[in-house]
């Protein structure tokens, strides 16, 4: 039996430019999805095509146990850790000998194949390797980490990426001259934005210009909204939707001692609030005992 976990993640700057050759940046959080795989003659049905895709990729069966702490269709990159969280279990139990690249790039393929070609490489690269990571040119590079204090806010809303990036496109297509400039826009907030990390004021003013573009580009929401202006109110340095928006999460950037009241906020307006930071480990194997126990108390 082996056990493993993988973190979800936020795009802090540049989402849906990034499909655009923009520069974007994400950033592993501190929630995880766990998966124990065992091997077993008669494994018992799976109901995940991300699982099943794991399986059948590498060529062996096995049975699954998965906890997690990441709500799906919510832009957090739950179905990225569920996938490399699956293959490292599988690699782990099946002494299959993959490295964390071949990892990443065998998630991408599962992601992929389930979402008819639309998936990005980004979420199970952030996945398997945790950190900051700047996206650009479909290349991706890890950055020195940075500690920030994160609250995210779920909407409860769930939403379509696929269909979200879609209308983008076609919103661009139909209207260049109105898209393109937003999306330069953009991509200048997020390279201004590397070069303030350690000022977060000014980090947290950007978030807020981001979150404003991509509205313009049509994929905010009034529940997004509402969450916005309330973690600002509650003492954000700024906040913006995450991922493709049209409901799903947004995060607030905030300074250390505000996170309690930001996310008091957040609950207020009717979202559900996470308090979070960076994850820089990405994939990691868990103690099987603990989760064994767990297994066993059903828990």
């Amino acid at each position: 039996m082996a056990t493993w976990s993988a973190p979800g993640k936020v795009f802090l700057f540049g989402e849906h430019a990034v499909v655009y050759g923009k520069p974007g940046i994400a950033m592993a959080v501190k929630l995880r999805v766990s998966v124990t795989v065992r091997k077993v003659r008669n494994p018992s049905k799976i109901n995940s095509p991300y699982i099943e895709n794991c399986f059948e990729l590498t060529g062996v069966t096995g049975s699954i146990y998965i906890h997690s702490q990441l709500p799906s269709s919510s832009g957090l990159g739950s179905s990225a850790a569920v996938t490399v969280a699956t293959l490292s279990a599988i690699n782990d139990e099946f002494n299959l000998s993959l490295e964390k690249k071949d990892i990443a790039d065998i998630a991408y393929q599962v992601e992929k194949k389930v979402q008819r070609g639309r998936a990005s490489p980004t979420d199970t690269f952030v996945s398997t390797y945790g950190g900051l990571i700047l996206i650009k040119d479909n290349k991706r590079r890890i950055l020195p980490p940075e500690n920030f204090n994160i609250v995210i806010g779920n909407t409860l809303v769930s939403h379509k990426t696929s269909e979200l990036v879609e209308m983008v496109g076609e919103f661009r297509r139909t209207n260049p001259l109105v898209v393109d400039p937003i999306l330069n826009a953009i991509e200048a907030v997020t390279i201004r934005s590397m070069h303030n990390f350690n000022n977060l004021k000014v980090l947290g003013r950007y978030m807020d210009v981001n979150h404003s573009l991509l509205e313009a580009l049509g994929v905010g929401h009034p529940a997004l909204t509402r969450l916005v202006n309330a973690a600002r109110s509650g003492g954000a340095y700024g906040a913006k939707m995450t991922g493709a928006g049209g409901g799903g999460c947004m995060i607030a950037l905030c300074p250390k001692r505000s996170k309690s009241r930001v996310a008091a906020a957040i609950e207020a307006a009717d979202g559900k609030a996470i308090i979070t930071t960076i994850d820089t480990e990405g994939a990691r194997r868990e103690d099987d005992d603990e989760r064994e126990d767990s297994i066993k108390a059903g828990r």
